[in-house]
């Protein structure tokens, strides 16, 4: 999927992120396991995953300041790390609305 493609999500721009509040309530393991406690629905994240979600719990708004801070700590290309965290925050709308 291009970024073209990413115009919209679901109906929302695709720098829209769950908020921290909602992200907050998540209990979230070293090794990935994500255990939502209002719903008692868990999920497994892979590493770029949880260094998403631990961007986002401490206050990062938008997929510029991901994307930047993604870079230092993964050797990818720009990108690709858009491309991952447009994707990943659609998922994430899409469980935690």
């Amino acid at each position: 999927m291009s970024l073209k493609d990413h115009n919209e999500v679901d109906g929302m721009p695709p720098s829209r992120f769950p908020s921290a509040e909602i992200l907050s309530m998540l209990a979230i393991s070293n090794s990935g396991f994500v255990f939502d406690p209002v719903s008692g629905a868990s999920y497994t994240v892979n590493a770029s995953g949880l260094a998403i979600l631990d961007l986002l719990r401490g206050g990062c708004a938008g997929v510029e300041e991901a994307v930047g801070k993604l870079g230092e700590a993964f050797d990818a290309p720009a990108g690709v790390l858009e491309r991952d965290v447009i994707e990943f925050a659609a998922r994430l709308r899409a469980l935690f609305r």
